[in-house]
C-alpha cells in the first residue's frame, strides 16, 4: 500500500506531521481523523518526505515484542477493541518500524482481515511464532491468553539474549582496544624511534628488528593489508552463506571451549521454551517443531529439529529422534521422554526452559570470569612486546655508556 505524508492539528491547535499507510488519500484522511486530528493536507510520500528505513540488525527486539504483548493484553482485558488497542499502541510505541506495522495491521483488520493474517504480512516485525500463537488464540477464543503467554516468552528470550550478549561484549571491546593500541604504537610510536635506532652503532635485538619490520610493512603497505582484510571478510561471508559454511561455523560455535557450552545451553533453552509456548497454543507437534527450527540461530540445531519434525510425522517419538542427533544433553532427552509418557510434554518443556535459563546465567558468569583475565593477559602481552622492542635498545645503549 502507498504511504502518505500528512499535516494535521490536534485539539489544542498544535501542528502534527507524520506518515500513514492507506489505499487512497481519502482513506489516509479517515485514518488520521480517527486519531482525533484535523487534517490540513495529505500527499503521497516521496524520497524527500518519506520516513527513512535504514536499519542495522533486527527491526524489533524481543524486549519490544514483550512490552507490546503486555500492553495489548492490558487493553483487551479492559474491554478495549483490537482496532482501538492497535491505534493506541501505534501512537505510543517508540519503535517507528513497529508503529508503522501496527498502523498497517489496523488498516487490514478494518478491511475484514484477521489479526493473524494482518500480522503475517510483516515478517520482519512479527516472528512466525507470534503469528501462529495469534492464529491459534483467535481460533480458540483465547487471544488474551495467547498474548500473555507470548509476553512471558519474549521477556525470557530477551533476558537470555542479554546475558549472552553481555558475555560477548567485554572480550570484543578489549580486543578492539588492544588492536587499536598496537596499531597506534606500530604506526606512530615505533617510527619516531627509528632514527635514533639507526644512529646507534650497535646490533639491535631480534625483537626490535621484528617490530620495526612489521611497522615498516604496515606504514608502507597499509592499503594491501586493508584490501586483504576486505577480501577475507567477503570470502568468509560468502562461505557462511553456503551449506558447508553454515555447518562449519555452527559446529565450531558449539565446540569452542567455554563458548561452546554456553551456545549449547542457549540453544536448549530457546528450543524448550519456544516449543512449550507453541504446544500450549494448541499447535500440532510437527508444525510446532518446524516453527521452532526456524527460530534457532545455530544451523546444526536447526537441521536437527527439522529432521525431528519429519521423524515425528512418521510416528517416531520426539525423545528418540532428539537422542539420535547427539546434540542435546541427556537431560533434554530424559525430560521430554517423561513428558511424552505422562502426557505432560508442555510442562516438562517449560521446566527444561527454566532449568537451562538458569544454566545459561551461571555459564555466562563462568565464561566472563574465565575470559576477563585471559583477555587482559593477551592485551598485556601485545603491549609488552611493543614496549620491550622499544626499550631494549635504549637499555642496551645505557649499559654500554655505563661500561665506558
Amino acid at each position: 500500500m502507498p504511504e502518505y505524508t500528512y499535516v494535521a492539528q490536534d485539539a489544542d491547535g498544535k501542528e502534527k506531521k507524520g506518515n500513514v499507510v492507506a489505499d487512497t488519500p481519502q482513506n489516509a484522511v479517515e485514518l488520521v481523523s480517527a486519531e482525533g486530528l484535523i487534517v490540513l493536507s495529505v500527499k503521497e510520500a516521496n524520497i524527500l518526505n518519506k520516513e527513512l528505513s535504514i536499519t542495522f540488525g533486527r527491526l524489533v527486539k524481543p524486549r519490544d515484542l514483550s512490552v507490546f504483548c503486555r500492553q495489548f493484553v492490558s487493553m483487551l482485558s479492559s474491554g478495549v477493541t483490537v482496532i482501538a488497542a492497535l491505534d493506541m499502541l501505534s501512537n505510543q510505541t517508540e519503535n517507528k518500524y513497529m508503529a508503522k506495522a501496527l498502523r498497517e495491521v489496523q488498516a487490514d483488520i478494518m478491511k475484514g482481515e484477521t489479526l493473524a493474517d494482518a500480522m503475517g504480512r510483516h515478517k520482519k516485525i512479527f516472528p512466525e511464532i507470534m503469528v501462529s500463537m495469534v492464529r491459534a488464540g483467535e481460533a480458540s477464543g483465547k487471544l488474551e491468553i495467547a498474548f500473555e503467554r507470548m509476553s512471558e516468552h519474549f521477556e525470557k528470550a530477551a533476558a537470555t539474549e542479554g546475558m549472552v550478549r553481555k558475555a560477548a561484549m567485554y572480550p570484543i571491546i578489549v580486543a578492539i582496544v588492544a588492536i587499536v593500541v598496537s596499531v597506534f604504537m606500530l604506526v606512530k610510536v615505533v617510527p619516531s624511534y627509528m632514527e635514533m635506532f639507526d644512529s646507534m652503532d650497535m646490533e639491535l635485538p631480534g625483537i626490535t628488528k621484528a617490530v620495526i619490520a612489521l611497522s615498516d610493512f604496515i606504514v608502507g603497505y597499509w592499503y594491501i593489508i586493508l584490501i586483504v582484510i576486505i577480501l577475507l571478510v567477503v570470502a568468509i561471508r560468502a562461505f557462511k552463506a553456503t551449506e558447508q559454511g553454515k555447518m562449519f561455523f555452527s559446529n565450531l560455535a558449539i565446540k569452542l571451549p567455554l563458548i561452546g557450552t554456553l551456545n549449547v545451553k542457549t540453544a536448549c533453552s530457546l528450543f524448550a521454551r519456544t516449543l512449550s509456548t507453541l504446544i500450549y497454543s494448541g499447535l500440532p507437534l510437527v508444525e510446532a517443531l518446524d516453527i521452532v527450527a526456524d527460530t534457532l540461530t545455530n544451523y546444526v540445531y536447526r537441521k536437527a529439529v527439522k529432521k525431528a519434525a519429519d521423524d515425528v510425522a512418521q510416528g517416531i517419538p520426539l525423545s528418540v529422534t532428539l537422542k539420535k542427533t547427539k546434540l542435546f544433553p541427556p537431560m533434554v532427552d530424559y525430560m521430554i521422554e517423561i513428558g511424552e509418557n505422562t502426557g505432560e510434554l508442555e510442562e516438562m518443556l517449560e521446566k527444561l526452559a527454566d532449568y537451562y535459563d538458569e544454566e545459561v546465567k551461571m555459564t555466562t558468569e563462568t565464561v566472563m570470569a574465565a575470559l576477563e583475565p585471559m583477555v587482559i593477559l593477551v592485551m598485556a602481552a601485545l603491549v609488552g612486546i611493543l614496549i620491550a622492542a622499544v626499550m631494549s635498545p635504549m637499555i642496551a645503549m645505557y649499559q654500554q655508556m655505563g661500561n665506558m
